[in-house]
């Protein structure tokens, strides 16, 4: 891989870099655009209240700052606000024709209150109030025109009048001074205005501040620079940025705690001066400032500085122990690598090589002939190498010589006085030093994967790691050209932005599973759980780790912070140690992290667009700090929300169950790293996971008691207290005391109607019983009757089959009967005549059978009950000769039976028969005798 670049683009990139502007390592800039505070562009007066909130007069109105949030407040008469000064509790404000104070209200929002309007002050006409200060119980407020005096013990105000412009006011120690232009200084003495001085210099150039400095006051005006006035004297303070300051617009000034000044211009800038008068930074737009006007400077608690600019708000903190650089300007890419080397530093880039005198203003400048990817600096034995994408050069102040330029190069290791190994795409090569040059001896055959991470041991055995293959253990011959024995290290895994390096003569693989230290005895790699403290799984980042020989540093870098191992004290555990920095302020090219110790505690750090200066001397981790519920915020879902009374516990109906907290912490150092951890108890009892964001919701909480508590960790420091906030959800209706009443009334009616029921229900059942009982007893009675009666009808049975045998002998007797007398007359007819009608009328007489039928029919109906009534319902054209046939045929008897009962022949009987059928208009295939037995 090579990259090519024209002549025509390198000299056009050398004119580029080429420029007169001086190296600056500034500190960090915190920039708050308009977007992010809510207000406009211009911001007049910044001010800090005790509780650290920080207030800015903004064009539109009040800005407020936790820390986390901004918030706006509009101007009540929606002009510019121009001043702002916290005083105890209170946060003073002046404006277009008009002037007072806000407090916060039990919201924890502002309520504003108009000293004009309330002390019924007729203001001048257009009138604006521009400065803000405070002395011994009275406010100040300074127009162009008027200097009110407010007492805050009494609520009154007093006035001071001006005929000419009143251009600054001031407090210096305990003495209140003003400039009235064109007239000269002043100060307040009772509540009244006296003359000072009528100098020119006061009287014909406009003062910008007025300060308390070397134990006199000293003046700064807007272009002639710094005045002492001493014993009615007027005398310029000759300092070295006097020329600066006169060809600068000084528009704001503010003396530090370390009586550094900070000077802000119209045009170009702010200007850092220190106590004798030396500028030592020069901030502007090219140098990370969002814009060249400084309207107002503030030093807060924490010694930052709050810049009002023309255009949003920046804020600088000139103690951080972070310095940046990132002028574009002087060059251009990413920083991949850096070196201290004679003198000189070097910053190697993806555009090129660059160097600087080292501890110079100077500009960098572009090393010739090494456009493209820089990949790695290495000094050794007084030599300079460089790994690029083109090969390797050796570099000699700012010269470069390409010594190698088959395959890009990475990294180099000294085995021998005269020979290097060096990594490169496509393996190792050996360099040898001959003649005082160094060349390319030989390439080391049988192995030609890159090499970027590689390690060489006395025994000429050498570890290669390669990202996405994992470790080679090559084994070489003492020459090192050609290696004997290739292996695969199977005890650790392959991984991304993985690294290998040696730390005090101990083999180190680092990934994302941990740091691995090599054991010699048993030839493979155990995990180390003390190295492993630098790689935080949940943290990581890149497993890039960085050895620095001179302190005996092993750095790491991980998501929320740098980290480092250094040399116990007493022990030979090593100490670990964690800046807790924001990696937006570190970041680099993830896998080719650098960084390099400079001086004493001073560390360079190589960054995607600069670097980053960390002075571990500076490391100040805060001994405590305090966290705030800003606000509360409780609504119905699909509902407006509706701020909530912080200063007393929170009751909330039943729908108004989701609630939002927004909490902050007051500091404002610079790429401190700030999360947040919460529980809501009565909800769950466990912390959450540390996070950035500075708000929680909850929806839908059921109803109950509730404390919900939050704390902070910064810089490694948990904060000193937890703060909290307790609230209630009310219960539904339906849970509600007057419910469980209704509830507890209806469960009483419930269990006495069921007892009622259940009375009823046993009382049913028990007579259910008693009637089952009854009903059981009656049937056992009426089995009792059925057994008699089924005794009586057995004997009825027996009784009447004795009666038809009587019958069926009767019968027999009256056929037996009948058939004598038939043959009798039969026999007697064969006689004589005359006895024979005789005879015939007394047979006749005996032959008639109707005593024998009704005895017949009587004997019949009590055998077989009713049987002539049913054969009379089913045929009631039968007469009683044909029923008394059925009675006959009931009984089974044959034709040639029938007919002497009958006192016919048997012939006749048949056509009795066939008559019968006919009338009971029977089908043929029915016969008839069974027919009647069926009946």
């Amino acid at each position: 891989m090579k990259n090519y670049i024209s002549t025509s683009i390198v000299v056009v990139f050398l004119l580029f870099v080429v420029g007169d502007l001086c190296s600056q390592e500034v500190p960090p800039i915190d920039v708050f655009t308009t977007e992010e505070y809510g207000g406009e562009n211009q911001n007049w007066s910044i001010s800090q209240s005790d509780n650290k909130y920080i207030y800015v007069a903004n064009n539109k109105g009040l800005l407020e700052y936790n820390g986390e949030d901004w918030q706006l407040y509009i101007t009540p008469n929606e002009t510019i606000m121009r001043s702002v000064k916290c005083i105890s509790n209170r946060i003073y404000t002046g404006f277009f024709m008009d002037f007072g104070f806000w407090e916060k209200d039990e919201f924890g929002l502002l309520k504003f209150s108009s000293l004009v309007e309330t002390e019924k002050v007729k203001m001048l006409e257009d009138e604006q109030i521009w400065e803000i200060i405070e002395l011994d119980g009275w406010v100040l407020f300074k127009s162009l025109q008027r200097i009110y005096l407010y007492s805050l013990e009494t609520q009154k105000i007093k006035i001071i009048e001006s005929f000419n412009e009143i251009t600054k006011i001031a407090k210096v120690k305990d003495v209140v001074y003003f400039q009235d232009f064109e007239k000269g200084l002043f100060r307040i003495e009772n509540g009244a205005s006296l003359l000072v001085s009528e100098n020119e210099i006061f009287k014909n150039n406009k003062l910008t501040n007025i300060f308390h400095f070397n134990g006199k006051p000293l003046f700064l005006t807007q272009n002639k620079g710094f005045y002492y006035f001493e014993n009615n004297k007027v005398q310029k303070w000759k300092i070295e940025a006097a020329t600066k300051l006169e060809d600068n617009t000084i528009y704001s000034a503010q003396l530090l705690a370390n009586e550094s000044f900070v000077l802000g211009t119209i045009s170009n800038g702010l200007l850092y001066l220190n106590k004798f008068g030396e500028i030592e930074y020069e901030l502007n737009q090219n140098l990370g400032l969002s814009n060249n006007t400084v309207l107002s400077i503030f030093e807060d608690f924490e010694k930052n500085l709050w810049l009002g600019l023309d255009n949003g708000i920046n804020l600088v903190n000139f103690n951080s122990p972070f310095k940046t650089f990132s002028n574009q300007k002087e060059f251009l890419g990413t920083i991949y690598t850096s070196l201290l080397h004679k003198g000189n530093m070097y910053l190697g880039t993806n555009q090129g090589l660059f160097v600087k005198k080292y501890n110079t203003k100077e500009p960098f400048t572009f090393v010739k002939g090494t456009q493209g990817q820089v990949w790695n600096l290495k000094s050794i034995k007084g030599t300079l190498f460089c790994g690029h994408d083109s090969g390797t050069f050796i570099i000699d102040d700012k010269k470069a010589k390409l010594i190698f330029d088959s395959q890009g190069s990475w990294d180099f290791k000294s085995f021998d006085k005269d020979f290097v190994l060096q990594g490169s795409y496509d393996g190792l090569y050996v360099l040898q030093k001959k003649n005082d040059n160094w060349v390319v001896r030989n390439k080391i055959s049988g192995f030609k994967n890159s090499s970027r991470y590689f390690l060489i041991f006395d025994n000429f055995e050498i570890f290669v790691n390669h990202e996405y293959k994992g470790i080679f253990k090559l084994k070489v011959d003492a020459d090192l050209r050609s290696v004997i024995s290739l292996e695969k290290e199977e005890s650790v895994r392959k991984g991304l932005h993985s690294s290998l390096l040696k730390y005090k003569d101990e083999a180190l693989y680092a990934s994302k599973e941990g740091v691995f230290k090599y054991d010699f005895t048993n030839n493979v790699f155990k995990i180390d759980s003390t190295y492993s403290e630098l790689l935080p799984k949940r943290n990581f980042i890149s497993a890039k780790l960085i050895a620095d020989n001179t302190t005996n540093k092993l750095w790491s870098f991980t998501s929320d912070g740098l980290r480092y191992l250094s040399p116990g004290a007493l022990s030979d555990k090593p100490n670990l140690n964690i800046i807790p920095v924001k990696n937006t302020l570190y970041k680099g090219a993830s896998g080719f992290e650098n960084i390099i110790h400079l001086e004493n505690e001073k560390y360079l750090i190589g960054t995607i667009n600069g670097y980053l200066i960390v002075d571990l001397n500076k490391i100040n981790v805060p001994k405590s700090f305090t966290i705030n519920i800003t606000n509360v915020i409780n609504y119905e879902i699909d509902q407006p929300f509706k701020n909530v009374n912080l200063t007393r516990e929170a009751n909330f109906k039943t729908k108004e169950n989701s609630v939002e907290f927004s909490y902050s912490v007051p500091s404002f150092k610079s790429g401190a790293s700030l999360t947040y951890q919460h529980k809501l108890e009565g909800y769950n009892s466990k912390w959450s996971t540390f996070s950035e964001s500075n708000k929680t919701l909850f929806e839908n909480l059921p109803h109950g008691n509730y404390t919900f508590k939050v704390r902070a960790l910064a810089s490694g420091r948990v904060s000193s207290n937890v703060a909290s906030f307790n609230f209630n959800i009310a219960k539904p209706w339906f849970l509600s005391e007057f419910a469980i009443v209704v509830y507890i009334l209806i469960f009483i009616l419930m269990v006495f109607i069921w007892y009622v029921l259940s009375k009823k229900y046993y009382n049913d059942k028990q007579q259910k019983l008693l009637l089952k009982a009854q009903k059981e007893l009656e049937l056992k009675e009426l089995e009792s009757s059925q057994k008699i009666i089924k005794l009586n009808n057995e004997k009825l049975r027996n009784d009447i089959a004795s009666k038809n045998r009587e019958l069926a002998t009767s019968t027999m007797s009256i056929i037996k009967k009948n058939e004598f007398l038939s043959n009798l007359k039969t026999e007697l007819l064969k006689g004589k005549e005359q006895n024979i009608s005789k005879v015939v009328k007394i047979i006749d007489k005996n032959l008639n059978n109707t005593d024998d039928w009704k005895m017949f029919q009587e004997a019949f109906n009590n055998a077989d009950q009713k049987f002539l009534d049913k054969m009379k319902e089913r045929h009631q054209n039968l007469t009683p000769n044909d029923l008394r046939l059925c009675a006959y045929l009931r009984l089974n008897l044959s034709s040639k039976e029938i007919a002497p009962l009958l006192n016919i022949s048997p012939r006749s009987v048949e056509v009795k028969r066939y008559r019968l059928r006919k009338k009971m208009d029977l089908d043929h295939d029915i016969n008839l005798t069974n027919y009647i037995l069926d009946i």
